[in-house]
């Protein structure tokens, strides 16, 4: 097996978050979004979500991070007048998702939907944010290594220890 780099912690209901990443980096991947109100969206982002404030830029961006990767731009603009069909997906820890769904739900009642236990072996929450944004937090289950499942994943070429 190749080396693990990720910022995401392996699958574990147990699994610990990492703390939110403060340095700086060439950002491979990130979001923009627009807002008519960079402060409440900020604040959203911030208490809601558990992103940090990495740097703003007064009435000109927001610039938003939780672990290393997970990016986001606030951008003075029109926001979607509707949720966009597209998502963005960040990764977080089974036990974020309960608390983040409640820390939403204070902000924007009825805002989230789920969490729900998804086909691809991960526990999903679903949030609009104050922009329309559809944000998913997801976060990765075990794989029971005696299971149908890892044996269809071996079957591909994809290692799962047996136990």
């Amino acid at each position: 097996m190749s080396a693990y780099i990720s910022p995401v912690p392996l699958p574990d209901l147990d699994a610990v978050a990492p703390e939110p990443y403060s340095g700086f980096y060439g950002m491979p991947v990130y979001s923009s979004l627009p807002t008519r109100d960079l402060a409440a969206s900020k604040d959203f982002w911030v208490r809601g979500l558990g992103f940090i404030d990495l740097f703003s830029i007064p009435g000109q961006v927001v610039h938003l991070r939780r672990w290393a990767f997970q990016d986001v731009l606030l951008v003075p603009g029109e926001q979607a007048a509707q949720t966009p069909a597209m998502s963005i997906c960040f990764s977080c820890v089974p036990s974020q998702i309960e608390e983040i769904a409640a820390r939403c739900e204070e902000f924007v009642p009825g805002c989230t939907s789920g969490p729900r236990e998804m086909p691809w072996n991960s526990l999903e929450l679903t949030v609009v944010t104050p922009e329309n944004a559809r944000v998913v937090m997801t976060a990765a289950r075990p794989i029971d290594p005696d299971s149908a499942q890892a044996e269809s994943l071996r079957a591909v070429g994809i290692e799962i220890p047996r136990s």
